[in-house]
């Protein structure tokens, strides 16, 4: 088994307000969803919202842990990290050694994770591009996400009442491809205020290319789109 050194990107995360950057380099497993534009996205987010340093964290679907990484550095007091899957939480545990982060990482799903313990902040990147083949192994598994892209994301709207506190905040960020309307409306049918709050066009990445013509024979893709719409949804709870 390699392991592999992967570069964040322009990522710059102040713990405690005091300029220092989130370490470049993060460890990763072969396998593992590495640090990308998205993750970047949902990073500046939870730096800019005021929401860094609140309390509780929960990072779902963590894969490197590259956010629990930036929630520690920014003040939580406590930062929990979980994913389905053995290679993510090898990676995510590492991580937290390496940058000696007091991160605790959790081989788990969420319908497994303990039913009574709510958290200040979720942050989530889960699977979000539409797959057509075989199921992966868990909920989490790498960047597969069902045939419209939703597998993870309906299950985190579905549990996202029980996992955060009264006055918490979800941040989950995930492709417009994945239909940012139905999970707006998911999270307000649970009770909670839930908007878009950041987007951003990128170009495709290695698993958009390698499903494109897919993609746009099902209708997801326009037929000379280039560039995909990645979103935040925030979700407060009262």
């Amino acid at each position: 088994m390699t392991l592999e050194l992967e570069r964040g990107k322009d990522a710059t995360v102040a713990p405690s307000q005091h300029a220092a950057p989130l370490g470049p380099k993060v460890l990763r497993l072969p396998g593992v969803y590495r640090p990308q534009e998205d993750t970047m996205l949902l990073a500046r987010e939870y730096l800019r919202s005021g929401l860094a340093g609140r309390g509780s964290v929960l990072d779902v679907c963590c894969g490197t842990g590259y956010l629990s990484l930036v929630a520690a550095w920014s003040g939580a007091r406590t930062v929990t990290a979980v994913d389905t899957s053995a290679r993510a939480v090898w990676s995510a545990r590492a991580n937290a050694r390496l940058f000696k982060a007091p991160v605790n990482v959790v081989h788990s799903d969420l319908a497994a994770l303990h039913p009574t313990r709510s958290y200040d902040v979720v942050l989530a990147n889960p699977p979000y591009v539409p797959w057509f083949g075989g199921g992966g192994a868990g909920p989490c598994a790498k960047w597969d996400a069902g045939a419209d892209g939703r597998a993870v994301i309906d299950s985190l709207c579905a549990s996202a009442g029980r996992l955060l506190a009264p006055k918490a905040t979800l941040l989950m960020v995930h492709s417009a491809v994945s239909d940012p309307g139905k999970t707006v409306a998911m999270l307000s049918e649970a009770g909670l205020t839930a908007t878009v709050t950041a987007h951003e066009h990128i170009p495709f990445g290695p698993v958009m290319r390698s499903r494109a013509a897919k993609l746009r024979a099902a209708g997801y893709l326009l037929p000379e789109q280039t560039l995909e719409e990645i979103v935040v949804v925030r979700a407060d709870k009262q």
